[in-house]
């Protein structure tokens, strides 16, 4: 089992940055490939971003790509979602997820362990 923990959510505005972060405990944390989901009120859970086991590889999703920015320090344990020139749409409950699976997949599905979310909110 992997225990995950997300922090650094909150309030900001159009424009403003938030860095959230995810700590894991239970298994050898650099094993993993880490990723970030969101879910706004009312969707599907989407992907956007995911880290490569060493941290050396990195995808995003289109809507993200340029403004967020993952990465994952394994001596800590924990994997980090630098989020810049946060728009309205990017608000959602963000969730980090952890896959044993060697490849950066992109489906929830294809994740085995979540945190319990962390809100969040770009006022315009």
């Amino acid at each position: 089992q992997v225990q995950l923990v997300e922090s650094g959510g909150g309030l900001v505005q159009t424009g403003g940055s938030l860095r959230l972060s995810c700590t894991a405990s239970g298994r050898t944390f650099s094993n993993y490939v880490m990723g970030w989901f969101r879910q706004a009120p009312g969707k599907e859970r989407e992907f956007v971003a995911t880290v490569s086991r060493v941290g050396s590889v990195t995808n995003y999703a289109d809507s993200v790509k340029g403004r967020f920015t993952i990465f994952r320090d394994n001596a800590k344990n924990t994997v980090y979602l630098q989020m810049n020139s946060l728009k309205a749409p990017d608000t959602a409950v963000y969730f980090c997820a952890a896959t044993s699976t060697a490849a950066l997949l992109t489906s929830p599905m294809d994740y085995q362990y979540w945190g319990q979310g962390t809100q969040v909110t770009v006022s315009s």
